[in-house]
């Protein structure tokens, strides 16, 4: 982290400690443990990252941090669950980029995402294109031309219904003007081990589980997800340098409170995560897990949410892509 960055961050916690001590005098934030809602089982990404996080907020700001797991209806449960919660900055959720997909795939959601105050961009992952080496292709192009020399006989699998990866997979096969079929598992692992298996033709595969079998003798990837090439996969273009654009789009973590909780908590706490994820221990934690490190304030992570929305709102209505 540069100095610049450093001073301007502990500018910002300054002035919302002074605020929030002005607005609250009985008790300054945090005087109580705070809790983390993750809305996925533990285990998961999600779950590491925000017990990582938790760790280091807990020793800075001497308060514990609880993780709580809240999963259930694909995240809806927890996000909703943050939602609805007293905006004093003690329930914290750590979401995903389902949080802006979900309002566009479901007709009836228990929450709207102006329920939600965007606090920190956590990290940016990916979809890598992946297809068994055994299969002689090494480009998407390739790919391409085999699959309209076939139609309906090749496939592609994602880690679930109404993901990201199903959403990039049919805007990849509108633009490509192709017939594959979709084959949906319940998670990035069980996809990566049908893929390994020989079970599909090709693979949108979240970078966080494709990142262990990146060197892999039996894979080759062909593209990448996102607005830029992966730093570990210099080589691998991106979807629009492979010729395939609208897939610019990067999956994420991030942390948000309920939208009633007052901007100088807000900024307090999106200064604090900040620059937790700026550490070198939390950057290279992300890093190793294939993800690459943010740790956005909270005006640049609303921004992004508020883009994100308007995307894949975009991208399930032209795919026609709803869970109702």
């Amino acid at each position: 982290m540069t100095f610049a960055r450093r001073k301007t961050l502990a500018l910002i916690a300054l002035a919302a400690a002074c605020a929030i001590g002005g607005a609250q005098a009985q008790e300054p934030y945090p005087s109580k443990p705070i809790r983390f809602i993750v809305p996925y089982p533990a285990g998961g990404g999600t779950d590491t990252i925000a017990r990582l996080i938790g760790t280091q907020l807990s020793q800075r700001w001497g308060q514990p941090v609880v993780v709580e797991n809240k999963p259930g209806a694909s995240g809806i449960l927890g996000n909703d669950l943050v939602a609805k919660a007293p905006g004093d900055g003690y329930t914290v959720l750590m979401g995903i980029t389902a949080v802006v997909q979900i309002p566009a795939l479901y007709k009836k959601v228990p929450y709207r995402l102006e329920d939600l105050t965007p606090v920190s961009q956590i990290a940016k992952s990916a979809d890598l294109l992946m297809v068994p080496r055994d299969s002689g292709v090494t480009t998407l192009a390739q790919f391409v031309d085999k699959a309209r020399a076939a139609p309906g006989t090749l496939n592609y699998g994602t880690y679930g219904n109404a993901t990201s990866s199903h959403m990039n997979g049919e805007r990849f096969k509108q633009q490509a003007g192709i017939a594959i079929t979709h084959i949906p598992y319940q998670g990035s692992g069980p996809e990566m081990a049908a893929l390994l298996g020989g079970q599909l033709t090709l693979a949108f595969v979240d970078a966080t589980a494709a990142y262990p079998h990146i060197k892999s003798d039996k894979l080759n990837i062909l593209a990448i997800t996102g607005a830029q090439r992966h730093p570990a996969l210099p080589q691998v273009p991106t979807m629009t340098e492979a010729g395939y654009p609208g897939l610019e789009a990067n999956g994420w973590f991030g942390m948000f409170v309920p939208a009633s909780t007052p901007r100088p908590i807000v900024d307090k706490l999106g200064a604090e995560i900040s620059a937790i994820v700026q550490s070198p221990e939390l950057n290279k934690r992300l890093t190793d897990m294939g993800l690459i490190a943010v740790g956005s304030l909270p005006g640049d992570f609303k921004t992004q949410v508020e883009k994100d929305a308007a995307h894949w709102k975009a991208v399930a209505e032209s795919a026609r892509i709803s869970m109702d």
